[in-house]
């Protein structure tokens, strides 16, 4: 019977680390730089130095570790082999492989950063006591994943749950960072919102608000006027409730999970921000689907480690 294993969680400036016993309970947790010369050659390495310097410390065996899940920012096919992580450098490698090695022989499974994350949040955090959900992480970009019967849907190009992605507006004339137009991230981001509310100022200039004192009015900025009742704040806000009540309906017409979680910095707005998205996610969404639960992530930065080290735990 194994008693341990670990979750890392690959980003690009830090690679964060947990020891967990198989239970799931988080025992310590820890972070190493993300070396990202030479193409990120030394993070694997570096990786496996720090897991077995941690079994020296603890005087754990080899045998006593189930193994190592790790969420990594790329696609992943077949849990085990990356298909480019730009912002760490890598390009095609078999990450499973090539780590198992460096660990002596311990099991690892891969998997995406954002569906890992999501993984994370069905079994420890906002998705708890359900199977099928869906995460939708809003931060400098949209992230996603979907858990459907406990697994993560990864796709067959590795691409599953790039929510962020989809086309929610075909009159966009502005590229996303993807290259194409009319993206979810371009509204719906921390990023996309300010762009958002730069653009409502151009075009209403006679309309009075405390978001003109900004230079780049932050999403924070936006949701906090919003919170104090400013009606411009109110007009941007609704519009980033429209755009993601409508995304998150064209995902629901298509995996009708039992519930959406919602992480990243712009969930931080809270259940402001989720009364905005119910409302017009239930304009949206097909009939049937109106009551799906949307709730706020728990886990925070920590919803990788618990997500990637589930995949070696299994159920």
């Amino acid at each position: 019977m194994k008693t341990y294993a670990f979750g890392v969680d690959v980003g690009g400036t830090t690679v964060k680390i947990g020891l967990f016993n198989v239970a799931g309970d988080l025992l310590e947790k820890w972070e190493i730089p993300t070396v990202k010369d030479r193409n990120g050659a030394q993070i694997l390495p570096d990786i496996a130095a720090s897991i077995l310097k941690k079994l020296d410390d603890r005087d754990i065996e080899k045998d006593d570790v189930a193994g190592v899940g790790i969420g990594v920012p790329g696609a992943v096919l077949r849990e085990s082999i990356v298909n480019r992580c730009v912002n760490v450098g890598w390009g095609i490698r078999d990450v499973a492989a090539e780590l198992s090695e460096a660990l002596g022989g311990l099991p690892v499974k891969v998997g995406n950063d954002a569906n890992v994350a999501a993984l994370g949040e069905m079994w420890k955090g906002g998705g708890k006591g359900h199977r099928n959900i869906v995460m939708v992480t809003l931060g400098t970009g949209v992230g996603g994943g979907i858990i459907i019967n406990g697994r993560i849907v990864s796709g067959n190009f590795g691409a599953g749950g790039e929510i962020g992605h989809m086309c929610v507006n075909h009159a966009e004339t502005e590229r996303c960072n993807c290259g194409r137009r009319g993206c979810l991230e371009q509204y719906a981001s921390a990023t996309g919102i300010s762009r958002l509310a730069k653009a409502y100022l151009k075009a209403h200039p006679d309309e009075e608000t405390p978001l003109r004192k900004k230079e780049n009015p932050s999403a924070r900025d936006v949701f906090d006027a919003y919170r104090d009742g400013d009606a411009v704040a109110t007009a941007i806000a609704e519009q980033v409730g429209d755009y993601l009540g409508r995304g998150l309906a064209n995902v629901a017409d298509v995996v009708d999970p039992e519930a959406f979680v919602i992480g990243g910095g712009v969930s931080k707005a809270g259940k402001i921000l989720i009364d905005l998205i119910r409302k017009y996610y239930q304009q949206y969404v097909f009939h049937t689907s109106t009551e799906t639960e949307i709730a706020l992530a728990e886990l925070g930065n920590d919803a990788g480690i618990y997500g990637s080290v589930r995949m070696i735990l299994g159920d």
